[in-house]
This record gives structure tokens, C-alpha cells and sequence, in this order.
């Protein structure tokens, strides 16, 4: 300890010990992504709002007890600072004690709101030197209470993922649906099988058959066991009402912590429309085969 602030080294799983600041007093742990980073470091000052600083590009945050607040800020050191970066956060199972805010020039957008049961729920938005705020919600009995999220950032733009904040399953547009088939992780063509549903975790997963794979940065889609295509699964909110459905249908989406996220996914004969229109006119970002 110097000056006041904690410098943790680098390791797969650091906690802090407990940091007492304000009234109540602020206890927290942090957990770092195991890629090779600085570490992180913690003003320790006595009050109420705390700030933390993570140095890695994935990664999670728990805070025990949760009292006061904290502004999380995401600082890697492997993004240069002009690239446009896109900040993902998932919240922890059981989250609960305190509402996760994105703040931005002194303004508060809220995210993720304390006793929301949406555990498989991901939100994205763009990376513009801005931070969490997490505030504690007033609580008879704190001594139960834990928040947290995983997060990662990627250098991809926020506009190419459906989960946006405003309307997470609303029909992406013919624009955006262009912008999809150059930015996603994965781009298939195919069919559903079955879709199930998990409540539980306020998601449901949708299971393809493809019977064309444009592009895959994981191995989502394996051949199918029987010849004839590949096959897979993805996920999406519950809320989103997804049913199985005749046709075949362009899937696009990215991996978020490990999982397939469903993008933009319109019927293929819609998209084939789309694309031909937008190459008529010369203004299809990029190029793929359309038969």
C-alpha cells in the first residue's frame, strides 16, 4: 500500500481484501480475466463512492455487501485508445443488492435493475471512454447480498448486436441486417429444429439445422452426424418468443462469454431480396454469395 491505492498483481483470480470507506463501510472482490494484463488498482479513500479500475478486456466483478457505490471504470491496456470498442456485461446468477448504471458524461443509464431475474440476459453498448456505476439499493440486511457481472470488450461496433438496450427483439432493418452478415461472429443459412426454453434463466435456445455455413469464429455448428449440413444451437431471450418455424432463415450473431447470441435472423428469400437491391445500388458493405 502506497499513497493510498491497492496495486494488485497480475493472476487468474485476485481478491481484494476488505475496504472499509463512508458509514456502513464498502466491502467488494474483484475477479480478473487470466490474459496477460497489469492487474488493477483501487483508491482506497474514505468515502462512500469508491472507484475501481480494470485493467484486462474480459473479466467479472463481485461486490459483497454491497453499500454506497462504486464506478467501475474498464481501462485495457490491449485496445489502442482510437479504436471504436463495444463493452458487453452479463449479469451474475443471484445478483442482487445494488442497480448497475452506464455513465456517461454525468448521466445515468440504468442497465441492470436490482431484482431483475434475467441472468442470461447480455447488454452491449458502445465504449466511449464512459463507466458503471453500481449504487446499492437500500437494503434492511446487506449481509446476504452480492452483485456482479462478467464483462468483455470487443472491437466491433454496438449497432451490430440485436440485444440492443431499447427493443432487444425488435426485426432488425434492411440496413442493419447488411451490417450483420459483414460484422457477426457467425453467418449460416438453415432451418429450425426445435427451440426450448430454459425460464429459469429468462432464455431460450434454438437449435439449427445449417444447411450452409458463411462464416464461424467457434465452432458453433459441427457436421451432422447423419452427413448433410452441420448443426448447432443459439441463444436469445425468452422474451423474444421464438418458436420453431417452416423455411429456411439467414442466422447472424456474435459469441458473448462463451455462448452464441442470435442477431439478425431474417427469412433467407427476404435477405436474397435485400442483398440484391443494396448491390444494384452499390451499397452493400461487403460481399457473400447469395444462392
Amino acid at each position: 500500500l502506497f499513497e493510498g491505492v491497492w496495486v494488485a498483481q497480475v493472476s487468474p483470480l485476485i481478491r481484494l481484501p476488505a475496504l472499509r470507506g463512508g458509514a456502513g463501510g464498502v466491502r467488494f472482490s474483484l475477479s480478473l480475466c487470466s490474459s496477460p494484463c497489469f492487474g488493477l488498482t483501487h483508491e482506497a479513500h474514505r468515502k462512500e463512492v469508491e472507484q475501481v479500475y480494470l485493467r484486462c478486456s474480459t473479466g467479472s466483478v463481485e461486490w459483497m455487501y454491497p453499500t454506497g457505490a462504486l464506478i467501475v471504470n474498464v481501462r485495457p491496456n490491449t485496445f489502442p485508445p482510437s479504436r471504436h470498442l463495444t463493452l458487453c456485461i452479463k449479469p451474475l446468477r443471484d445478483s442482487s443488492g445494488a442497480n448497475i448504471y452506464l455513465e456517461r458524461t454525468g448521466e445515468l443509464k440504468l442497465l441492470v435493475r436490482d431484482g431483475d431475474r434475467g441472468p442470461g440476459q447480455v447488454l452491449c453498448f458502445g465504449f466511449e471512454h464512459g463507466g458503471l456505476f453500481v449504487e446499492a439499493a437500500p437494503q434492511q440486511d446487506i449481509s446476504r447480498r452480492t452483485t456482479g457481472f462478467q464483462y468483455e470488450l470487443t472491437s466491433r461496433h454496438a449497432g451490430s448486436d440485436l440485444h440492443a438496450l431499447s427493443a432487444p427483439c425488435r426485426p432488425c432493418s434492411d440496413a442493419e441486417v447488411l451490417l450483420a452478415v459483414c460484422t457477426s461472429d457467425f453467418v449460416v443459412r438453415g432451418s429450425i429444429q426445435n427451440v426450448t426454453h430454459a425460464p429459469e434463466q429468462q432464455e431460450s435456445a434454438i437449435h439449427l439445422h445449417v444447411s450452409r455455413l458463411y462464416r464461424q469464429k467457434s465452432r458453433v455448428f459441427r457436421p451432422a452426424p447423419e452427413g448433410g449440413g452441420w448443426r448447432g444451437r443459439v441463444t436469445t431471450l425468452l422474451q423474444c418468443g421464438v418458436r420453431p418455424g417452416r423455411g429456411e432463415f439467414l442466422f447472424t450473431g456474435h459469441m458473448h462469454f462463451g455462448e452464441a447470441r442470435l442477431g439478425c435472423a431474417p427469412r433467407f428469400k427476404d435477405f436474397q431480396r435485400t442483398y440484391r437491391d443494396a448491390e444494384e445500388r452499390g451499397l452493400n458493405p461487403c460481399e457473400m454469395g447469395t444462392e
